[in-house]
């Protein structure tokens, strides 16, 4: 079985050196654009840089410099620097599953694929300390008023995403440039280790994916808990914009890890449903840094309210808006102190 479809964007099997370097033997011609998959994937592709990259760049105007520095703004700040950074890149990917065949040279193959996995892992694990922020701040809210500060805050982020690098390196590692059947590919060279794909797998996707949510979720139901204990079940708003990120990543990011554990055992499945499963998975993985600045703007405010304001108001409101409704909500359940309230 051919294994080479599957070097489209940045998955795909080790290939045997020898093999790689062979000469070629026939001059090779895209199929890219006559396939509808392909060409669907592609435009889908360019929606994502597109609508990414300004949406994400307009966050990070708005939160760093139109918006009064906050916890709140620190963390969406981060998030959205790393989507924005994840966009820049994606043209790369786009070109190579355009042509089928990579023109960057070996560089630029590792650094793409180690800024995807950056972006993989520094969002979620944004997600799960905005999460332990809330969860912290709504049980011993006066507490976290006393100790919650931006310089803490940045460091913890700074921390998240020195840890986000860190299990990114196998990208850089077993990332690599050959050529075969007259093509130059970007591919993942596992041959070095027998288990290293399999090792590199499932690390991802329980540092990624399967450890941050266990995390997310005990933390939404200890706060759910709470609110309901202090009669506060209808006070959602403050957790709207949260939910949604999550409920995206989730979304977004399942398939990937899906198709790439059953890429592990890929003697016993389909070479089509895989190579499929995988150009849809890594599309839809990027399609994430896009909708965190959609879900900023849409989800703060009242829908009818934002849709009648500017966009800059409607993004600003939607940030802002959450640490003020939550502020109010821990100053009325704070029987130990009147004053006590914490921005989230």
């Amino acid at each position: 079985m051919d294994h080479t479809e599957y070097a489209e964007y940045n998955y795909n099997y080790s290939y045997d050196e020898t093999f790689l370097h062979e000469e070629p033997v026939f001059q090779h011609e895209p199929k890219c654009l006559k396939e509808v998959l392909c060409v669907t994937l592609l435009a889908v592709s360019v929606v994502i840089f597109l609508l990414g990259f300004c949406g994400n760049a307009l966050v990070i105007w708005i939160s760093g410099f139109k918006m009064k520095k906050s916890i709140n703004t620190t963390w969406y700040l981060s998030l959205a620097i790393s989507d924005c950074v994840f966009c820049t890149f994606l043209p790369f990917s786009i070109t190579y599953m355009a042509m089928e065949e990579w023109i960057f040279g070996s560089f630029l193959c590792k650094f793409t694929s180690f800024v995807m996995f950056v972006n993989m892992f520094s969002s979620i694990f944004l997600l799960v300390v905005i999460s332990v922020d809330r969860c912290v701040s709504v049980m011993f809210p006066v507490w976290a008023q006393n100790h919650r500060t931006i310089k803490k805050a940045s460091i913890i982020v700074l921390l998240a995403w020195l840890l986000a690098i860190g299990l990114s390196i196998p990208s850089v590692i077993f990332r690599n440039v050959g050529t075969h059947l007259g093509r130059t590919i970007c591919f993942n060279n596992y041959t070095l280790s027998p288990d290293s794909h399999k090792i590199v797998a499932l690390c991802r996707f329980f540092a990624g994916f399967i450890a941050p949510f266990i995390i997310i979720i005990i933390c939404y139901s200890i706060i759910i808990l709470k609110l309901r204990t202090n009669r506060m079940t209808k006070s959602s708003k403050p957790f709207k914009v949260m939910s949604a990120l999550v409920a995206a990543f989730f979304t977004c990011w399942l398939p990937y890890h899906v198709f790439v554990l059953l890429e592990l055992d890929h003697q016993n499945y389909d070479h089509n449903l895989l190579a499929t499963g995988l150009k849809v998975g890594t599309a839809m993985a990027a399609a994430n840094s896009f909708l965190n600045p959609v879900l900023y703007v849409f989800m703060g405010n009242d829908f009818k309210r934002k849709f009648k304001s500017s966009v800059l108001s409607k993004m600003e409101n939607a940030m802002a808006d959450e640490g003020r409704t939550t502020s109010r909500y821990l100053s009325r359940t704070s029987s130990m102190d009147g004053r006590a309230s914490t921005h989230i």
